[in-house]
């Protein structure tokens, strides 16, 4: 009895045991991508490579040409104070083998030899900086790619997103404003967007009104991060809290008023007339050819433009890159009220690397930000082929099997998609869901 009652023990043991290893196995494994990232189904990959190739058929057409630079950079690069808050989200990499010293490590870069970039522009100089010999001069890049923030996680905001930038390295005038400008707004306009704004500004002009009012150089980056919460807190807030963080109340008052004037024109007599009270406003203290330089870029646009748009000089964008220096703009749609983009110039980014600096402008499309308004608002690609199904009896011969597919094989030749599939059971519910995917034309082949 007791050797029966040990060996049912037993039994008991390995029946949980192995309970316990089989739901060990189901359980390892996670369905779910990893926070901030995401799964993209067909249909949303369907309206992606529509946008792609909008993209870059546009953007070729501007004489923009393709690159591709590796998602991994040294940790140098990417940790070279250029990249403002970014910096702050970099997932780095550790070193490995006999490199990687934790017990010697005294920060996290002593780890780490490498990092995902967290935007193109500095992989696109390092890039260039290498190949400078190789490239035609002015280098019009088109960049598409991955880039990863350690960012929160939120309604189109991902850890890891595509950016679309195009940029031309080599032309010190503004000709390359006006380019990257045109470019990205008949992009947009071919994408079925219309009504919204290009705000253009300059960290020059930026710094004379800072100045002129009576900020000392070294505060410029504070008086700057509170004019970006401009749109949060109103005029009224961004004087509180220059007041609030040091300033006098005579430079905030003088500060407000200049940005209150200026932004009062701009909104009744256009963006040119705007420009010429900042010159009023300040005098001499900015020079003649940064306001040559705005009215050229605003002129030309609105002279060349192919979509509905509206150029509008707004002195309150900033632009939180440390690495920009002349012209900043930003792609706003004031009837979603978000921002879908943007970009500028940075002259002396290039010399960080090759110590000699090279002009340099660029413009990015949000390009998430514009996938997630086309699917919120039902887009649909337009001039997608007719696609056909072709649904076959289960143990088709072969004789009857070449011939479908011979068939199959002259329609997608023709530029018609073509699915081949087995005839399910509930022959009318497969149909319900293929239509769902697209398919109109139906086709049933018996033996």
């Amino acid at each position: 009895m007791l050797y029966l009652i040990s060996c049912i023990l037993c039994d008991v043991r390995r029946f949980l045991y192995a309970q316990i290893v089989i739901r060990g196995m189901q359980m390892a494994l996670i369905k779910k991508p990893v926070n901030g990232m995401k799964d993209i189904l067909p249909d949303e990959m369907q309206i992606r490579d529509y946008v792609i190739s909008v993209i870059k058929k546009t953007y070729s057409g501007f004489g923009f040409e393709s690159i591709e630079t590796p998602c991994v950079e040294n940790i140098e690069n990417l940790t070279s104070k250029q990249g403002g808050d970014n910096e702050k989200l970099i997932f780095r990499i550790l070193k490995r083998g006999e490199k990687l010293k934790i017990e010697e490590a005294k920060t996290a870069d002593d780890l780490a030899d490498g990092g995902l970039r967290y935007d193109l522009t500095v992989p696109l100089v390092r890039y260039f900086s290498a190949h400078e010999n190789e490239l035609r001069s002015p280098f019009k890049a088109l960049q598409m790619g991955n880039v990863w923030r350690a960012d929160r996680p939120q309604k189109g905001r991902y850890r890891q997103f595509m950016q679309c930038d195009i940029d031309i390295i080599g032309e010190p005038t503004n000709l390359a404003e006006i380019e990257l400008i045109l470019a990205t707004t008949t992009t947009l306009g071919k994408l079925g967007f219309d009504g919204f704004q290009i705000r253009i500004n300059d960290r020059r002009i930026l710094k004379a009104m800072a100045l002129h009012c009576g900020f000392n150089e070294e505060d410029l980056d504070q008086v700057f991060i509170t004019l970006d919460k401009m749109d949060k807190i109103g005029i009224e807030g961004v004087r509180s809290e220059l007041v609030e963080n040091g300033a006098s109340e005579g430079s905030a008052d003088a500060y407000t008023s200049v940005l209150d004037r200026v932004i009062g024109t701009v909104k009744e007599e256009g963006s040119i007339r705007g420009i010429e009270v900042l010159k009023e406003e300040l005098g001499d203290d900015i020079s003649e050819d940064i306001i040559e330089w705005m009215n050229t870029i605003i002129d030309t646009v609105d002279a060349a433009k192919q979509a509905d748009f509206t150029l509008v000089f707004d002195p309150t964008i900033v632009r939180g890159m440390s690495y920009y220096t002349g012209t900043i703009f930003e792609i706003a749609m004031p009837q979603l009220g978000i921002s879908c983009g943007g970009g500028g110039r940075y002259d002396g980014m290039v010399g960080k690397f090759t110590g000699r600096d090279v002009p340099a402008c660029g413009f990015s499309i949000g390009f998430e930000r514009i996938i997630l308004i086309m699917m919120e608002n039902g887009f649909s690609v337009p001039g997608a082929p007719e696609k056909h199904c072709y649904l076959i009896e289960k143990n088709m011969p072969d004789d009857k099997l070449k011939e479908i597919f011979a068939k199959a094989a002259e329609k997608r030749a023709e530029g018609e998609t073509v699915l081949v599939a087995h005839m399910n059971k509930n022959k009318k519910f497969q149909k319900q869901q293929l239509a769902e995917q697209g398919y109109t034309v139906f086709e049933e082949f018996y033996r």
